[in-house]
């Protein structure tokens, strides 16, 4: 627990932070100094505070810190060089410089950044995830006399975090969760890129944070005052059933000739500013970037060594740990190497034509079932949908604060409540921690649009997610336009560095969670149909993992028709109506246009050769075929409220409308040379 108290080195480094965080934008010509200024002191309350080991970023006991307010990043930085971390002061000044360490906005790549944030209120969401996968990892390791993990998440926040809908969605459910691990720190400064925030927000942010059953401490007007908020940092380490609010009641920018005022926020001083607040803060004007040695030493004694004596003596119990209970230490051991149990996969189940036709969603149920025992690192939930997502194993317990007597923090399954959008920058926050946690979240998967940033921020920082993606499509029947999504899977394949499948039976569902688990820096989408559908003759889960192969062959084929999802089986009725024509079908099922985009140009031309037109079938938006097929047969519509056989037969995805566009295209091309779509030029 802190126990420092301030003294005139103390104000020295507070200085130092501050101007530190100015000449970095100043430098750039670009940046937002006025959130560093009035959080300086705060900065270096939390470094007197926070448990980390510069010289072993990833130590999985360290606690986390989150900069909700990603723009405030100077803030970040000058505080982890100075603590010693891997920045230079030549890293500071090439801020939001090209391939610089130090971007516009925090970055999870880079040493000490535990998450990426930009997006307000993201980093309110990611911070609850950290403390979720703390919480677990402490009540499956920790034994008496072995405490492997007591760590804390704290997190700086904004009135813009405050407003973004996020962070209401995860502090309620932080709330009750009882998260006593989790501590905001919320720069109440009252100013906003428009002005005053009192044009559009005058929430009571501490009552609200009261009704979501969080312990709330309002340091009003103390905010310059490091005593207090090691105070009251101190108060929130000792509360254990609840999470800590402190607001802060800040001065944008204090110091600067526009203190105050939405000017500072994001921009640069003027030269002249600079100067006045140089001079005011005990530096010289016409120098910058300057760390007297002292602050160093200062910082270095007070927060680097303890740091790194702290990692040492957990090294030490590790290892007697290891000694003292085998068979978790082994398990310990592989999850902090990111290494999953080398027989996991063999749990995946496999089938035949001959077992029975059922719904994706339901296969994908029971992979989990089969899989959770061999993978401790999975854990999941649901948006509220739990019944229709299929998401949770039999026996599974929730994770819960224990005395709620509705399960614990040792469960693997969370109740997310219909909170999509915090559901995903949760589970990007259960990734970041560590452990190799694989965390995976139900909905919708036209809901999984009400989450987009979340996935975007998954994909950009490379947490393997895996989102379980229902009612994929005009298939899910009666609830209509609203709930059928068209264009989801368009925009999410568009998306660098995800994986989004369709799979189209047991086999490929076993695939997609094959791959979704074995990726380490990569999120995954499953779309997954309400309806059943059959397990197909050719279908491999070892193919399948290629993203697409073929489903049924013939040779010399006049077409090849590509299907996904619940329009392979359509395919292959299709193709029956044509060979009773006389017309010859290569059938290709391509469950992942991702994985397939990874294999070499030999596997996809094996797949899909030149000199046949290529016919691609998918209920939805035909956006982005153009890359594997001639000619697409979708929807570039809304869809309907129906019945699912009536809504396909109303837009003709039926064998003969498949057979009737396949004959189109045969006869378009006939006589044409023709290249496979999946050539390049570069």
């Amino acid at each position: 627990m802190p126990t420092h108290q301030y003294t005139g080195i103390d104000d020295l480094a507070i200085r130092t932070l501050k101007l530190l965080s100015v000449d970095q934008p100043s430098a750039a010509n670009s940046g937002h100094p006025g959130a560093p200024l009035a959080l300086a002191p705060a900065a270096h309350t939390l470094l007197k505070s926070i448990k980390i080991n510069p010289k072993n970023p990833a130590w999985i006991n360290r606690d986390r810190f989150v900069l909700s307010n990603g723009h405030a990043c100077a803030l970040l930085y000058s505080m982890l060089h100075l603590v010693g971390y891997d920045y230079t002061i030549d890293d500071l000044k090439h801020f939001r410089q090209l391939n610089s360490k130090c971007p516009g906005h925090p970055e999870s790549h880079l040493p000490g950044i535990d998450v990426t944030t930009g997006p307000l209120g993201q980093g309110v969401a990611d911070a609850v995830g950290l403390a979720i996968a703390q919480a677990n990892f402490a009540a499956t390791y920790n034994k008496p006399g072995y405490t492997l993990s007591d760590s804390h998440t704290f997190v700086f926040a904004g009135d813009g975090c405050m407003e973004e809908g996020i962070s209401s969605e995860a502090s309620s459910l932080a709330g009750h969760l009882g998260l006593g691990n989790l501590i905001m720190i919320y720069d109440n400064n009252s100013i906003s890129i428009d002005g005053p925030t009192k044009l559009s927000y005058t929430d009571d942010i501490l009552k609200r944070y009261e009704s979501y059953g969080w312990e709330v401490i309002d340091l009003n007007d103390n905010a310059d005052d490091p005593n207090a908020l090691l105070y009251a940092i101190h108060q929130g380490m000792k509360s254990t059933k609840k999470p800590t609010f402190i607001r802060l009641t800040t001065v944008i920018g204090v110091g600067s000739l526009l203190a105050g005022t939405a000017a500072v926020h994001g921009s640069p001083l003027k030269p002249d500013d600079l100067k006045q607040l140089k001079k005011h803060l005990g530096f010289d004007p016409e120098q910058s970037f300057v760390v007297p040695q002292e602050v160093y030493d200062f910082y270095r004694k007070t927060v680097t060594q303890p740091g790194i004596e702290a990692n040492e003596k957990w090294d030490k119990l590790y290892a007697e740990y290891q000694k003292k209970f085998p068979e978790e230490g082994k398990e310990v051991a592989r999850r902090l190497n990111y290494e999953l149990p080398s027989n996991w996969d063999s749990y995946l189940p496999k089938y035949t034509p001959a077992d029975k036709a059922l719904a994706t969603r339901k296969l994908s149920e029971g992979v989990l079932e089969h899989i959770h025992a061999a993978l401790p690192e999975l854990m999941g939930g649901s948006a509220d949908l739990t019944p229709s997502n299929l998401t949770r194993w039999q026996g599974a317990v929730d994770f819960e604060e224990p005395s709620s007597g509705l399960g614990n923090y040792k469960g693997r399954y969370i109740r997310y409540g219909i909170r999509e959008h915090a559901m995903g920058a949760i589970m990007n926050g259960i990734a970041a921690f560590g452990a190799n946690y694989k965390p995976y979240g139900g909905t919708f998967l036209n809901f999984v649009s009400y989450a987009a940033g979340s996935v975007r921020l998954a994909a950009l920082s490379g947490h393997p997610v895996i989102w379980v993606a229902t009612h994929d499509s005009i298939g899910l029947g009666e609830d209509g336009p609203t709930h059928q999504p068209i264009e989801t899977l368009a925009h999410f394949r568009a998306m660098p560095n995800i994986d989004v499948w369709r799979p189209a039976d047991g086999n490929e569902v076993s695939a997609a969670y094959k791959v979704a688990i074995d990726h380490r820096h990569t999120p995954s989408i499953l779309a997954l149909s309400r309806q059943n559908l059959p397990q197909l003759e050719g279908s491999c889960p070892i193919k399948a993992q290629k993203g697409a192969y073929v489903l049924q062959d013939v040779s010399k084929p006049d077409i090849i028709l590509i299907g996904t999802g619940s329009e392979v089986s359509l395919v292959v009725a299709a193709a029956k109506v044509l060979a009773d024509k006389g017309i010859k079908v290569r059938v290709v099922s391509l469950p992942s246009t991702d994985a397939f985009d990874r294999q070499s140009l030999d596997y996809k031309l094996s797949v899909l050769p030149d000199g046949v037109p290529i016919m691609s079938v998918e209920v939805l938006s035909t956006f982005g075929w153009q890359r594997y097929a001639h000619q697409a047969f979708g929807i570039n519509r809304f869809g309907v409220s129906a019945k699912q056989s009536d809504a396909y037969k109303f837009f003709d995805f039926v064998p003969e409308g498949v057979s009737s566009r396949a004959e189109k295209t045969i006869a378009f091309y006939k006589g044409k040379e023709v290249l496979s779509p999946v050539h390049d030029a570069f």
